[in-house]
């Protein structure tokens, strides 16, 4: 049996999973799981490299001590967020994380250098306060940036840590603000004008392209790209088609479409749509929504007291709601989401089951806004909502995602970003031919089911 193997780390947990082809279809199995790699140190959140580093590896260990030691490996993450190294590539610590609020002081500094309209009409990317163009403008106010000589994405970073090769992959490097949507590689003008360094940058690489070998290891394997942003990966794995939209829904929902060329238009700026990297140069147009970590933060208010299910179960049960902005600063990262929720609304005694139910309406109708400006925007008429990854499992959302939009809604597959991740080592390793004939490897392997 042939193992690939896709160590997919979110915001908040990561896992490893072995993919293998069985009967025309793909399999999966996971091997190891980990989670807590954020840390507040007096008020920052900084991501603990090291542990990430060290659970990496202690994942892939696992494959071996089960005897399935993978042919290939690829690792996805989250997107912004990186980690600088210096002339001994040594990390340059601490490795701040895109949920601290450093870069609210210089957003306003950077838009007299170079103006949002400007900067959307060369990058494409969506204004979001934790950017990696404003972490890095932080960097370089506070003189880290002198001493770096090498900027790697999380997953490059990760990446590099097992092989000792450095890459920059390409799906990622587009969240970062700094790549140039038209030429698809570092905006270099727009990079120098704000003083940064500009042989930081290594050249960009495509998915499905080599990274190097795997060292330390009692066997061989080979470490390649992945769309090593997870939702690029996700949406590889997505069967859209061309009148479709996607859902990837986990911490962060991302709703968007599939395009061959990106969509700069002043309405584009204005509606905050992106245009991030996806597979074969392909562009996702999408918009950022603030998703599970709602739930995910209100459970861990109430000290993990009812399950994600239970938790669904008070919100039907409510009745009552109220809308909320998911994307308000307020939720970003509060000491205490149910209270930041009360704040928003102005309220101080609203029943735990209409807090939560007001997230479920909140989130559902903000994905019928996202529909409706992409319909006006790009032109396109969409006839149906895929929803992938984790929140896909959410049956009441689902619902109330078809209700909101009036589309036809198909959730799963639940696994999407380590689909993507798996089919990219397919395409590297010639196992599949092409991004279609592992999209319809997909649709034959997973049970995609029609929202009722």
């Amino acid at each position: 049996m042939k193992y690939h193997l896709a160590i997919d780390i979110g915001a908040s947990s990561g896992r490893h999973i072995l993919g293998f082809l069985e009967n025309g279809k793909l399999r999966f199995e996971e091997v190891y799981r980990f989670e807590d790699y954020l840390t507040d140190n007096n008020g920052e959140f900084t991501w603990d490299i090291e542990k990430l580093v060290c659970e990496v590896k202690a994942g892939i260990k696992r494959c071996g001590e089960i005897g399935k030691a993978p042919e290939t490996i690829a690792i996805d993450t989250w997107g912004v967020d990186y980690v600088l190294l210096d002339g001994n590539r040594k990390e340059i610590l601490p490795a701040v994380a895109y949920r601290d609020g450093r870069t609210s002081l210089v957003q306003d500094e950077i838009s007299k250098i170079i103006t949002q309209k400007e900067l959307y009409s060369r990058t494409g990317i969506q204004k979001q306060n934790f950017n990696t163009i404003y972490q890095l403008y932080c960097d370089k106010k506070s003189g880290k940036l002198d001493r770096a000589e090498y900027f790697l994405m999380m997953p490059d970073y990760l990446s590099f840590k097992l092989t000792g090769e450095i890459r920059n992959e390409y799906t990622n490097a587009t969240t970062s603000n700094l790549v140039n949507a038209g030429t698809k590689d570092w905006d270099f003008e727009t990079i120098d004008r704000l003083g940064i360094k500009k042989d930081i940058f290594s050249k960009i690489s495509l998915p499905c392209s080599k990274v190097g070998t795997l060292k330390g290891f009692d066997f061989e394997s080979k470490v390649i790209l992945a769309p090593t942003h997870d939702t690029a990966s996700a949406v590889a794995a997505c069967p859209v088609g061309d009148r479709g939209v996607y859902i990837s829904s986990g911490t962060w929902s991302l709703i968007g479409t599939e395009n061959e060329k990106p969509v700069l238009s002043e309405e584009a700026l204005k509606a905050n749509f992106t245009n991030e990297g996806g597979i074969n140069y392909r562009y996702r147009f999408l918009k950022n929504i603030m998703g599970m970590w709602l739930l995910q933060n209100i459970r861990k208010n109430l000290d993990k007291k009812y399950t994600y299910d239970e938790m669904m179960l008070l919100a039907k049960g409510s009745g009552k709601y109220e809308f909320i902005d998911p994307n308000s600063p307020l939720f970003t990262a509060p000491e205490n989401m149910i209270d930041a929720i009360k704040t928003y609304l102005g309220k101080n005694d609203i029943p735990l089951g209409e807090i939560i139910n007001s997230v479920y309406h909140s989130l559902a109708k903000s994905y019928a806004d996202a529909i409706t400006e992409i319909e006006k925007i790009s032109g396109k008429t969409v006839d149906r909502v895929n929803i992938v990854g984790g929140g896909s499992k959410d049956g009441y959302l689902n619902e109330l995602t078809a209700e909101y939009t009036g589309k036809k809604v198909l959730a799963g597959p639940v696994e999407a970003t380590a689909t993507g991740n798996i089919i990219s080592q397919l395409i590297y390793s010639e196992e599949v031919s092409s991004l279609e004939e592992a999209r319809q490897l997909v649709k034959n392997s997973f049970d995609i089911l029609e929202v009722e």
